[in-house]
């Protein structure tokens, strides 16, 4: 690659640091651009870096683009470099890594910082700044230091949650209203700049507990919190709602609307505006306003309210009744992809509807952070990889508050394809979104046990609820297998076996994942048969066959089995080979073809 060759992990973790900084976060051109050329470097493909190759797959130019006579590309590319310039005599100046496109070409090179410094002077940005005196260098560094932290304090976003509304009716049939008022709510609080709504997951794990607005904002991280109550009789809506400051129980603002339940989308909008201009933040942009039925609306909430898994039919009839309501289509694309991934049942003939669904919400809507994710996993699933890719950094641009978004993008493109570091970022990143979310937390765990973090896997999976069932195996007791599986990592091998087995013993389906972990700790320790009966019984499900009889010692058979689940497509095979119980299976040379047989790349 060149004459330091920094590991390609280091040099993905240093693309994301500087498409994290101010000069990139917010040019999406430029940050593919950069992007491109070094996916293309580190794999291999560096040979292609010509003008209308880059023409073509970045900036969008039609196949019968001439540099000529089109000058585009040499622009870009003068930006970029100049943008590179900027962030490594800011930002980035402490970085340990440089990324540079050399004028002439656009090949990247990739050089260490400490090497650089031993042989060559910087050139370009780097020289300027041997030629300022210690004095001035203090005084600048100084005075930057203090603009900088005005400005970051000036500008940081303000952190909010949305507790739960009271539903005052009490009838527990209507706890959808405000429930999907509520989440709703934080939605059009998320379109607006400025401000950092904590997630659904977190505020609802507050949900009928006593009201302690201090200690809400502690554990949400939420310096304001916005509560309030609904109450509906027959077609009549009343909304109370308030802004409080957590610090000291404040009370910033408070409403009172009277409406038709037609009006819902209209009262939302209405508080948050009051929201909004009390917190005197100037307003870069707005949550599109949905012209939508009363009906149309009714059944979308009641979709959202029964879960990503069982709510395909209500938003079905949510679009029957509006085929413009695009959150509909969002909704049924999101619950498509939900499905793919996390249930026991071959869902792959609904891969082109989650696509279809996607596809629309999007023409309808450019602007929905939730239609441009699952799009991204329709992508993945297809096994279009930049795509996916660009469709999740387009959702978390538009709403960098969504956890599901991070951890989306980990499951289905960076653990798929091996890449467990940046998964983890990813995962942070969701948790620090939405920090009481167990499906967040599960996630998280799940990374870090493919990462052998386990010390710090068997920490989250502690905190999971006993009854939490998430992802990845929402129809069975995660935290079992969560943490069965890290007291093996840690060594602990007999403790995760009863683990694992109290959680079976909880009632679990024929080829549940849990199943599968249980008959490979049986293999480690000597029990063979009490592994072979749950192998025989589990026999439709190759991957969980995999995990026992790798456990066992069964190399070939395990083989065998992993080879069974080409037809099942590049990401459920991507991520059977990046859990660490499979790990001494990945170099083998069968693994290598099926890998290539599906479309996962070496």
């Amino acid at each position: 690659m060149n004459e330091i060759g920094p590991e390609a992990s280091a040099i993905r973790q240093q693309v994301e640091r500087i498409l994290a900084s101010p000069g990139f976060a917010k040019n999406e051109r430029l940050s593919e651009f950069l992007r491109f050329v070094v996916e293309q470097q580190l794999t291999g493909r560096s040979h292609e870096l010509k003008e209308t190759v880059i023409a073509l797959e970045v900036l969008g130019r039609r196949a019968d683009y001439n540099p000529k006579q089109d000058a585009i590309v040499r622009i870009e590319a003068g930006r970029l470099r100049a943008r590179l310039d900027d962030y490594y005599t800011g930002d980035g100046r402490t970085d340990p890594l440089i990324i540079e496109v050399p004028k002439g070409g656009y090949v990247p090179v990739f050089r260490k910082v400490k090497e650089i410094s031993e042989s060559e002077p910087r050139t370009g940005f780097r020289t300027r700044l041997w030629g300022l005196t210690a004095a001035i260098a203090c005084i600048v560094i100084s005075v930057a230091g203090l603009i900088w932290w005005w400005a970051e304090r000036k500008n940081a976003p303000i952190s909010i949650a949305v507790l739960p509304l009271d539903n005052l009716n009490h009838d527990p049939a209507a706890d959808y209203l405000a429930d999907g008022l509520t989440d709703e709510l934080i939605r059009n609080l998320s379109a607006y700049d400025g401000l950092a709504p904590r997630s659904r997951t977190s505020s609802f794990a507050l949900k009928g507990k006593p009201r302690n607005i201090r200690k809400a904002g502690r554990e949400l991280g939420a310096d304001y919190i916005v509560e309030g109550s609904v109450i509906r009789s027959g077609e009549h809506l009343r909304i109370n709602a308030q802004l409080v400051r957590s610090r000291d129980d404040a009370l910033l603002w408070s409403g009172k609307f009277d409406r038709e339940a037609s009006d819902a989308l209209a009262i939302q909008d209405d508080i948050s505006r009051a929201i909004v201009n009390n917190l005197r933040i100037n307003l870069g942009r707005g949550r599109k306003r949905y012209e939508v039925s009363a009906e149309a609306y009714d059944l979308y909430l009641r979709a959202r309210a029964q879960g990503l898994i069982d709510g395909v039919p209500l938003f079905r009839e949510a679009i029957a009744k509006d085929a413009s309501f695009s959150p509909a289509y969002a909704g049924l694309a999101a619950s498509y992809a939900y499905r793919s991934g996390n249930t026991l049942n071959d869902s792959d003939n609904e891969l082109p509807e989650m696509r279809a669904a996607a596809e629309k919400a999007i023409e309808l809507d450019p602007l929905l952070a939730e239609a441009h994710s699952a799009l991204g996993i329709a992508y993945a699933r297809d096994g279009e990889w930049l795509a996916s890719a660009k469709s999740f950094r387009r959702a978390i641009e538009l709403d960098p508050n969504r956890s599901a978004t991070y951890g989306d993008f980990a499951v289905y493109v960076l653990m798929t394809l091996g890449r467990i570091r940046e998964a983890l970022d990813q995962m942070r990143a969701a948790q620090r979104s939405d920090p009481l979310s167990a499906e967040v937390r599960s996630e998280l765990a799940f990374v870090l046990l493919s990462d052998h973090r386990y010390d710090e896997a068997a920490a989250e999976c502690e905190m999971l609820p006993d009854e939490c069932r998430c992802w990845p195996a929402p129809t069975e007791p995660v935290r079992n297998e969560c943490l069965g599986r890290a007291r093996m990592g840690q060594g602990r091998l007999r403790e995760g076996v009863e683990i694992l087995a109290a959680g079976v013993a909880k009632g679990v389906r024929i080829g549940a994942p849990i199943r599968g972990y249980l008959a490979y700790g049986y293999g480690r320790l000597g029990r063979y048969e009490e592994a072979e009966k749950i192998v025989g019984a589990d026999w439709q499900y190759p991957y969980h066959q995999a995990i026992a009889l790798i456990g066992m010692g069964d190399r070939n058979r395990a083989l065998e089995a992993l080879e069974k689940m080409a037809p099942q497509g590049p990401v459920r095979v991507g991520l059977a080979l990046a859990v660490p119980e499979l790990e001494a299976l990945r170099e083998d040379s069968r693994v290598k073809a099926l890998r290539e047989k599906v479309g996962l790349p070496q």
